[in-house]
């Protein structure tokens, strides 16, 4: 399932095949447990912030996953093929958390291009938890690709 869609992105143009160390791998997912631990320091202050970091990391964690699989997005929607691939990688267990993550997406656009664009505490919360699972999922299908990948989340 993931190399059909990969294989359909790539001739879409949408995926390119790229070769990635653990390095590459473990600093996105570092940034996303910062980008978490910053949303976490706000959550219940300063809503936006809050669900535009929680947003960021699950996509850094997306875009570390994609690698470890030997792609990276390659257009003008990278956001909407690393949600994708994120959802097919992971597969049915993450699907209601990755279906979240493409709400965010587009209520990260919403937030970024339109003025007026509503977000409620709940809201933000719920961001902020969502990412935190998606991330950690992501964190546990690196390591057993990558067993000595140490990352901790202090909260």
């Amino acid at each position: 399932m993931i190399e059909k869609l990969a294989n359909k992105l790539v001739k879409e143009g949408r995926l390119k095949k790229q070769k990635a160390g653990s390095v590459q791998v473990e600093a996105l997912l570092k940034e996303a447990a910062l980008d978490l631990e910053e949303a976490d320091k706000i959550k219940g202050i300063a809503q936006r912030a809050t669900y535009l970091l929680a947003y960021i990391a699950m996509l850094k964690a997306g875009r570390g996953l994609l690698l470890l699989n030997g792609y990276r997005p390659d257009d003008g929607a990278q956001h909407r093929t690393v949600v994708e691939m994120t959802g097919v990688i992971l597969g049915k267990k993450y699907v209601d958390l990755v279906e979240h993550f493409e709400t965010m997406r587009r209520k990260r656009n919403d937030l970024t291009y339109e003025a007026g664009t509503l977000l409620s505490d709940t809201e933000a919360k719920q961001a902020f938890s969502d990412a935190l699972s998606l991330v950690k999922g992501i964190l546990k299908e690196v390591k057993l690709k990558n067993p000595q990948l140490e990352i901790k989340f202090d909260f």
